[in-house]
């Protein structure tokens, strides 16, 4: 099968917030192209590689970047010991063969690549290539989706109107306490009351949002430093390295997340 490396074989941990899972089922069940709006780290692309092993389907997966052109996405001619051979890009295997795809930080790509999508998320469900003059019929099981960080917002990056408007959208935040706490024990191997100490951490840095950071830590950050923690780093060691020094250079910043790590251990 062309999309047999695409397949997740072992279902990946996934913790429900609330009714995201059953409303994704049903936006499945219409192929309805779906936006994950939410902040860094929240779980936006665990959530879609555990619905697209519950649904059985092959996800491919695009990284999206400001160099990332259309024909990065539906492919290209290349000059190969045999001649000239056309070789798709992943929006148009995941077409053709009837997989997920899924189009992650879609904002950071430029809006003359992100257009090519457009056919493939009203009644059309149709992929023009221009270049090889041929018009791709979406396979019955393939479906288009997207992340979106609302945090990221700004007057030159920023999805078109016309674009956020064909998706249906799941909104992610950062689970309430209990679960996340579930969740950075779960995935960093560590006991559940380190896990809420580092929970803690995670909230007294969000707080500090909109007052010097953009954002807070985010529960992947947490989770890396309670790795850290499992292989033997002392707490305040771990959350140094893996929350204060990359969530900002400010020194007064600094000070202000040590402390709140200070006061959590």
């Amino acid at each position: 099968m062309a999309l047999q490396t695409y397949r997740i074989d072992r279902e990946p941990y996934y913790c429900p917030t609330g009714d995201e899972v059953a409303l994704f089922e049903a936006a499945h069940a219409d192929r309805m192209p779906v936006m994950l709006k939410g902040p860094t780290g929240c779980g936006k692309t665990r959530f879609i590689e555990h619905m697209a092993w519950r649904l059985g389907r092959p996800l491919v997966t695009v990284a999206c970047n400001e160099d990332l052109t259309a024909s990065d996405l539906v492919g290209r001619y290349l000059l190969e010991a045999e001649g000239t051979v056309w070789q798709d890009g992943p929006l148009t295997l995941a077409v053709r063969h009837g997989a997920i795809c899924y189009l992650d930080e879609i904002v950071e790509a430029r809006a003359d690549t992100t257009v090519v999508i457009h056919p493939l998320t009203d009644e059309r469900r149709a992929l023009p290539l221009d270049k090889r003059n041929e018009l791709v019929a979406a396979h019955p099981d393939f479906q288009l989706v997207v992340a979106y960080n609302p945090g990221y917002q700004s007057v030159v990056k920023d999805l078109k109107e016309s674009t956020k408007q064909r998706f249906a959208a799941l909104e992610f935040g950062y689970p309430a306490a209990g679960i996340e706490a579930d969740i950075v024990a779960h995935e960093a191997g560590i006991g559940q009351a380190l896990a809420r100490r580092m929970v803690a951490v995670g909230e007294r840095s969000r707080n500090l949002h909109g007052r010097g950071l953009e954002e807070g830590a985010s529960t992947r950050m947490l989770i890396h430093a309670g790795r850290l923690i499992a292989r033997g780093v002392a707490p305040e060691a771990a959350c140094r390295m893996a929350v204060v020094l990359p969530l900002t250079d400010d020194p007064d910043l600094r000070d202000a997340l040590a402390a709140a790590v200070g006061a959590c251990f």
